[in-house]
């Protein structure tokens, strides 16, 4: 109830702040202006926008994640501000629960504002690559359809940011927010180049193959969130055979970045 109580509050302030207004327009922005950009793929524009569009909310949603974690955790602790909270009857797990929750709360907020005008993009931009507008039974099941066909991407990119947000929400508890985002800009990057980088080193030098292996085997996989190749040449993903075990994978990292985070934050001197 207490950690209920502090995430309610961590929502209302992610939603306040100016980022979050500026996130979403430029986010916004970015998703109907790429509507009418013509990528000159002979009539399969929908699928580049399916692609930028997963890509876009995903970015603009890790990005708002990680701005929340760095001005609600680490500030608040150093600016000596946790130490009113938790001189209450919260203990240190509750404070770091209750960030978390909060932080996922508002960035939620933002990615089914974005997500349903993503779904209303790809609703509208079906009829306006076809330049046609005769609205048939038809043409409506199709660009249905093609609605339809997104959902688990987007899905499977709330998981990929819930996923980096326990790991910022854990960095927080002991660095400052420049270093919180580089090092979160690089486990995003090296998440998903690990298993390439594992199979284009398989055959050279055996200290950077091994390298590549540790990336694997330590960071999380981020490359299973990434649907938007999939969904871009016209895959269906199924739920209960791919997103759910992905809703799995991301319960499982996500409690061990909130679990590192305990520890981490258990004995950080607040005085």
């Amino acid at each position: 109830m207490k950690s209920l109580t502090i995430a309610i509050a961590t929502a209302k302030e992610t939603i306040r702040q100016p980022s979050f207004f500026v996130i979403a327009f430029f986010a916004a922005a970015l998703l109907v202006a790429t509507i009418f950009v013509p990528y000159f793929t002979f009539g399969e524009d929908i699928k580049m926008y399916k692609d930028t569009g997963l890509t876009t909310i995903s970015f603009f949603c890790m990005l708002l994640a990680l701005l929340t974690a760095s001005s609600t955790v680490a500030e608040e602790i150093e600016g000596k501000t946790a130490i009113t909270l938790l001189s209450k009857p919260i203990n240190r797990r509750q404070f770091i629960v209750g960030k978390f929750l909060g932080i996922e709360l508002g960035v939620l907020i933002l990615y089914v504002v974005l997500g349903a005008l993503f779904a209303a993009g790809v609703w509208y931009k079906n009829a306006y690559d076809m330049r046609e507008s005769a609205g048939s039974s038809a043409e409506n099941a199709k660009r249905l359809a093609q609605v339809m066909q997104v959902l688990p991407g987007l899905a499977l990119g709330f998981f990929e940011v819930t996923i980096l947000t326990a790991i910022s929400v854990a960095i927080s508890t002991r660095l400052p927010m420049l270093v919180n985002l580089i090092v979160c800009i690089m486990i995003f990057f090296l998440g998903h180049l690990s298993p390439v980088l594992v199979e284009a080193t398989q055959n050279g030098q055996q200290l950077i193959h091994f390298m590549a292996q540790l990336f694997a085997w330590v960071l999380p996989p981020l490359e299973l969130f990434n649907a938007g190749p999939s969904i871009s040449t016209g895959a269906v993903i199924p739920w209960m055979g791919y997103v759910l075990p992905a809703f799995g994978a991301c319960v499982l990292y996500s409690g061990a970045a909130i679990f590192f985070a305990f520890l981490l934050f258990e004995d950080r001197d607040l005085a």
